[in-house]
């Protein structure tokens, strides 16, 4: 099933923008009974995106390698809140058996997935390998949330027919998407020279064709998906960097002072959290979505923001998905 263009509809937007937080997304609204689980929420935007979620009543689970760090944040967390909101599950998404016994945990406990925001994430790595022999940046950005999602799969299928909407999944993609497109004939550098910006670029396409897919193929299931761009926020995320190349960027300066067009964490979540339970969304899948709106297309002009039409093409969509399932050995059924 295809998405209509924005042609045939209004682009979608919200009350929201660039320096609105995750909080004010979420401010006034009940999430009592909805179920969310966050991947990479120990530190970030991920941490940024649970709280504001949880503190509006959702149970989130904080899908983590660190769990004593998501730990730290959790409890004091629950405290506020006054009730055991948040509760931290072990994944680390370069590791197919981590990916697998985080899933197993989740079905055997039963409990249905309303929301599944995929926001872990590894940027500009050197050439590094997943436990599974993935190429780093594309095996735990994509090819562990892809897994991930199809082994969650029946919790969002139930969450969707018990409320009668469909269960949302949100994929943290980047502007860095505009650096390349799949390259099919060598995704895992097995031949040409790698490039840590080519790699992230491949990973956070891969990460907006997801959305695409999963919409297409598995909104009569009742899920549908979106990509996110969060933003320029200075977080661990940085953490391959060196300082120079901030610098060079214009992303900080000399002292280490983030550039004024920097958000917040809590800013760059606000997005995620709009994708998650924004009604301007509801049943709508394959967007990439900015700022708190759809994403207008990329130009020349405007080259921080905006979509290439390389991310959100459903035939590279469709193609991307069937070389997933055989990359990992996984249906989704």
């Amino acid at each position: 099933m295809s998405m209509p263009t924005t042609a045939a509809r209004a682009r979608i937007t919200s009350p929201f923008g660039y320096r609105t937080t995750a909080a004010e997304v979420a401010a006034g609204r009940d999430l009592s009974g909805l179920n969310v689980i966050v991947t990479g929420a120990a530190s970030g935007i991920g941490v940024e995106t649970a709280l504001a979620l949880a503190g509006a009543g959702a149970q989130v689970v904080m899908a983590v390698r660190d769990q004593i760090a998501a730990g730290a944040i959790a409890g004091p967390a629950n405290s506020r809140i006054g009730a055991a909101r948040m509760r931290v599950g072990k994944l680390d998404l370069s590791d197919r058996r981590s990916i697998a016994s985080f899933a197993a945990a989740e079905l055997e406990r039963g409990e249905p997935v309303h929301v599944l925001i995929n926001n872990a994430g590894v940027m500009a790595c050197p050439l590094m390998h997943t436990a599974d022999g993935f190429e780093m940046q594309f095996g735990t950005n994509h090819l562990g949330h892809f897994l991930l999602t199809a082994m969650l799969g029946p919790l969002l299928e139930t969450a969707a027919a018990e409320r009668g909407k469909p269960s949302r999944v949100v994929s943290l993609s980047s502007i860095g998407h505009r650096r390349s497109p799949i390259v099919w004939d060598d995704i895992q550098y097995e031949t040409r020279a790698y490039d840590k910006w080519e790699s992230y670029g491949q990973a956070k396409t891969a990460n907006a064709l997801f959305a695409v897919g999963l919409s297409a193929r598995q909104r009569d299931h009742g899920i549908v998906a979106n990509a996110v761009m969060p933003g320029g926020i200075m977080t661990p995320l940085q953490r391959h960097l060196p300082k120079e190349e901030m610098i060079a960027f214009g992303w900080i300066d000399e002292n280490g002072v983030a550039n004024e067009r920097m958000k917040t964490p809590q800013q760059g979540a606000a997005t995620s959290v709009w994708a998650a339970i924004g009604p301007e969304l509801e049943g709508v899948g394959g967007l990439y979505l900015e700022d708190c709106q759809e994403a207008l297309a990329w130009t020349k002009e405007q080259p921080w923001s905006g979509v290439m039409a390389h991310a959100i093409d459903p035939e590279a969509a469709e193609r991307l998905w069937r070389v997933s399932e055989d990359l990992v050995g996984f249906e989704f059924t």
